[in-house]
């Protein structure tokens, strides 16, 4: 879903896991949980989620590419604080 603006797949807030890359596919994601909390997703549970228009072609609103909302947001702050975010580990890969 991601490939219309250049990434690889879809990026994701609020959630970790840790990603072996060494595994097979299907079993390469584990300890998947909600970071405000870290408690683990639930198979039989629904949950709230939000999606943005620009991978849903249907809508027709497009949108600017999202590498130059970063470039001119970069542009405009001038500096950038940034906080590690460890959400997301890793391994063997």
């Amino acid at each position: 879903p991601y490939f219309q603006q250049g990434g690889d797949m879809v990026r994701v807030g609020g959630l970790g896991f840790d990603m072996d890359a060494a595994k097979t596919i299907g079993k390469r994601i584990t300890n998947l949980h909600l970071t405000r909390n870290g408690a683990p997703l639930e198979a039989g549970k629904k949950y709230q989620v939000a999606g943005w228009a620009s991978v849903n072609k249907e809508t027709g609103t497009g949108g600017r590419p999202v590498w130059e909302l970063v470039k001119d947001y970069i542009r405009e702050k001038k500096t950038i604080d940034l906080t590690t975010n460890d959400a997301v580990r890793l391994f063997n890969g």
